[in-house]
């Protein structure tokens, strides 16, 4: 441990009362199915509210695809119980449909038929249908249907100047110690993919006719022996105009620089697809981006931003406020995806990416090594003997695992000095178990799941959630927490109609003025 690392973890020891106000949020997807475990051709559920205005149940690509959001805690076990409400509600409220509570898609109609998020006729629903109209003209709309788990997490701003030493503001500061972070992340990332990854196999159909290396495990499931997230692998996002895309996390402004130029640089790949079809909006723009939330990434710098604001724009005039991870596998075993003792691990080990040394990334800002070790995991990360690269030498995965989580357990007694108990610590040592045996690893889990019942990946992970929604189905909300949840809804259904009548502007001067929302982070020069 280096004299700075020790400094920055003697700070957090003499200021447990700042620690234990870290906050975490969930945003959780999953695909409305039939009872048969085909994607849900129907509409977003009035009995769930409004898309563009519930809190609480939105959709995320498609229009059968739910994502459940929780407010921020300052607890593991809060954060939790409002995510099993919220499925109790969902699974009271969907009427002969579940949520399947696995990343990789249900069975899928064919391409034309799957139901693009609809968020009515306002400018604000239209701008997020039409972006993700894009997304179908660029990527197709069956990778779109993969679901995962984001994990939003923030320590008090009251921390950040006693950790980043030296800043000449708490923005500065706070900002600079995020993507120090992220630095980090990059680095060891890997291990939550090793750790946590739930999706080594998937039904034959969703990869259609293309070409791709995987083995079959009987007639209708695809999988990689030693995979850990076929979520995360290259079989997702291939896309060449975001592979030219490096991100630089050596600083925001850096960082935001090249994000601008992504959005706002052509791509001649999607200017021949244009902006227009038959009369019709298809994409925002024929730029590399249509917008920020279009680069695909395990994790992502994070403002809140007002209507219309941009996040470019609000991360540079306000800097970063919280990190928002995006690697997280549903966790098939858990009924609303997310284990307690995986959200802590995320908390230790988010903590120590912050306290840690964070050397800067080569020239370019971008660590390629990491990235290969990253994609090397989730493709084989329980192959024996597994290794990977540490600073151009190669170490095994396990002897790199253990290592880390000596460094990490620090980090996770903190937080049970905080908080009470001892549950980080316990969490911790679960997680060592599995570096030692590999079986106990979820996508292991899952593989031998598969081939003990026989079934196919589909027909297991039905039943699976449909065990899951009868369960949730039969302990109710309590009438009052209904009621909660009734009010919501009825508010987010006026809040859309509001905003609908209030629009005065046409959407093609509302995607004008949008664009132009959007400011350069960074002096011409430097806006490479």
């Amino acid at each position: 441990m280096t004299a700075n690392t020790h400094r920055r973890l003697a700070t957090l020891q003499n200021h447990l009362d700042l620690l234990a106000q870290t906050l975490r949020g969930v945003e959780k997807e999953g695909l409305r199915v039939d009872s048969q475990g085909a994607l849900a051709l129907g509409p977003h559920p009035a009995s769930l509210g409004s898309a563009l205005t519930n809190e609480r149940v939105t959709t995320d690509y498609s229009e059968a695809l739910l994502e459940l959001i929780t407010g921020t805690h300052t607890r593991v076990e809060p954060l939790l119980q409002e995510l099993q409400d919220t499925h109790r509600f969902v699974a009271g409220a969907l009427d002969g449909e579940l949520i399947w509570n696995q990343s990789m898609p249900a069975r899928l109609p064919a391409e034309a038929d799957i139901p693009i998020a609809w968020y009515g006729s306002s400018n604000t629903g239209m701008l997020k249908h039409v972006y993700r109209r894009g997304l179908a003209e660029r990527y197709g709309k069956t990778m779109q249907c993969i679901a995962g788990v984001h994990y939003n997490f923030s320590l008090p701003d009251a921390l950040w100047p006693l950790l980043e030493t030296g800043a000449a503001s708490l923005q500065e500061a706070r900002s600079r110690g995020y993507i120090a972070l992220i630095r980090n992340f990059t680095r060891y990332s890997w291990l939550l993919m090793y750790l946590f990854g739930a999706a080594p196999a998937l039904s034959r159909e969703f990869m259609r006719d293309d070409d791709h290396p995987l083995q079959a495990l009987g007639a209708h499931t695809l999988y990689l022996p030693h995979a850990t997230s076929l979520r995360m692998s290259d079989l997702g996002y291939q896309n060449k105009a975001q592979s030219q895309l490096k991100p630089c996390y050596n600083d925001l402004s850096t960082f935001l620089g090249r994000l601008y130029g992504a959005v706002t640089q052509p791509w001649a790949p999607y200017q021949e697809i244009g902006t227009h079809r038959d009369g019709e909006w298809i994409q925002l723009n024929t730029n590399v981006l249509q917008i920020e939330n279009e680069y695909y990434s395990s994790i992502r710098p994070k403002r809140a931003t007002g209507r219309c604001e941009r996040p470019i724009t609000a991360l540079a005039e306000r800097g970063v406020q919280y990190v928002e991870v995006r690697c997280l596998d549903i966790d098939p075993e858990q009924p609303c995806g997310l284990a307690a003792d995986t959200a802590r691990f995320v908390d230790a080990f988010l903590l120590f990416c912050a306290a840690s040394d964070s050397p800067f990334f080569a020239a370019n800002g971008y660590c390629q090594r990491s990235a290969d070790n990253f994609l090397t995991v989730v493709k084989e990360g329980r192959k024996p003997g597994l290794q990977l690269d540490r600073e151009g030498t190669a170490v095994g995965l396990q002897q790199w695992g253990e290592e880390l989580l000596d460094q990490i357990a620090p980090y996770a007694d903190l937080y049970d000095q905080a908080l009470g108990g001892n549950d980080y610590a316990r969490s911790l040592e679960l997680q060592r178990a599995k570096l030692r045996d590999a079986s106990l690893t979820p996508s292991a889990r899952l593989l031998a799941a598969l081939l003990d019942s026989g079934q196919s990946f589909h027909d297991f992970t039905l039943a699976q959630s449909q065990r899951q929604a009868d369960a949730l189905r039969a302990d109710p909300l309590a009438p009052e927490k209904a009621a909660e949840y009734a009010r919501a809804v009825a508010a987010s259904l006026a809040e859309q109609r509001r905003i609908e009548q209030s629009d005065t502007m046409d959407f093609d001067s509302y995607v004008a003025q949008y664009n132009a929302a959007l400011k350069n982070p960074l002096p011409a020069r430097d806006a490479q």
